[in-house]
């Protein structure tokens, strides 16, 4: 390839007006991105209705075929999920194929295990042969390359584990000496999250305990069947429901936190833990997805089974009763996240990069 000024790639994702992991790694790599590489975004997938977002979609694909017929891209780099996002991208993938770019699939997806072996075997061997195409595919964890590799046949060599990229705070708050204990919990409200389960172990916790205790759940989702069930177990005063909220607010909700949990079902490696960690708290989760590899139980975080409501009060009221380990997991946490850095993030990336010019 001849020497270019900069390296130019065409991100293809969700909107970044969007909400969720998969956009704020988006964000992360495109305000972080050196001066010597361009990021030309281009979205899939927008909110609004299915018009709207078949629409933009097509959009999409002619701005797609149209920048790399004009050679105006080195590297394609698309950010894929399940379900839709599975159909979708493999259309990317296989149109930037047929234009002769190195193409990179990166797969955020929580539960496309459980999405693929629902579909067809005649659906599965289409996603199977378009993901094939790519160049490199990126996945969080060393357990989602296993899964990658036996069931969708791709190289191993193709497959590249990337955890997810986190912006670690210069300074965390001491959290010592507090009268009040603050649980919070970030990200879609709802089953797979386990946020329901949540707030049935909040209120396993005895009440003597409780009076101390404040329950934040911040994201979108089912608001509203979080807030009635918070109604219904007379947990109003203790348990705030709140819809999503940006950076500046969800930094402010890391800051005053003593713990985090996210007691999820399924998972990739979900940016609300790495974040959590990156500020220093303590974290309750589950072993699903990537969070095994990340979280050592009672160094950097506590893990539970997911669904096992009474496990999770358990190991909530264990962080209560224990300041000096609060303290000691958080520390742990926040040091064991320190690789994940964006900055470190973006060196590896930028050689899968160069590794599919050569």
């Amino acid at each position: 390839m001849k020497k270019k000024e900069k390296m130019r790639i065409l991100m293809l994702g969700e909107s970044l007006k969007n909400q969720g992991g998969i956009v704020s790694v988006e964000k992360l790599i495109i305000k972080q991105a050196p001066t010597d590489v361009q990021i030309n975004h281009i979205s899939t997938l927008p909110k609004g209705s299915a018009f709207i977002k078949v629409l933009v979609f097509f959009q999409a694909l002619v701005l797609l075929c149209w920048q790399l017929l004009k050679k105006e891209a080195d590297i394609v780099h698309i950010h894929v999920s399940e379900r839709g996002s599975a159909w979708r991208q493999s259309i990317t993938t296989l149109i930037a194929w047929l234009l002769q770019k190195p193409v990179i699939l990166h797969t955020h997806s929580a539960d496309f295990h459980v999405f693929y072996s629902n579909i067809p075997r005649i659906f599965q061997a289409v996603l199977r042969w378009a993901f094939c195409k790519s160049t490199r595919f990126i996945v969080l964890s060393d357990s989602w390359k296993k899964f990658y590799v036996d069931n969708l046949g791709l190289n191993p060599n193709q497959v590249v584990v990337l955890p997810n990229p986190v912006k670690l705070p210069v300074e965390v708050p001491p959290r010592t000496n507090s009268q009040k204990v603050d649980f919070l919990f970030l990200g879609r409200i709802g089953e797979r999250k386990g946020a329901f389960d949540l707030i049935e172990a909040f209120a396993e916790i005895p009440h003597e305990q409780r009076q101390n205790l404040e329950l934040t759940m911040a994201g979108d989702g089912d608001g509203k069947r979080a807030r009635d069930l918070v109604k219904k177990l007379n947990l109003s005063n203790q348990i705030t429901i709140l819809d999503w909220v940006n950076e500046q607010e969800r930094d402010a909700l890391l800051k005053k936190a003593d713990v985090f949990v996210l007691p999820s079902y399924n998972e990739g490696l979900p940016m609300a833990l790495l974040e959590a960690m990156s500020w220093g708290l303590p974290v309750i989760t589950t072993p699903v997805g990537g969070i095994p590899e990340l979280v050592t139980p009672d160094q950097n975080g506590l893990l539970v089974k997911p669904g096992n409501i009474k496990e999770l009060s358990i190991a909530m009221q264990t962080l209560v009763a224990n300041q000096e380990l609060r303290q000691k997991i958080g520390d742990n946490a926040r040091e064991s996240i320190q690789p994940f850095d964006v900055d470190k993030y973006l060196i590896y990336l930028f050689k899968i990069y160069h590794s599919v010019m050569i």
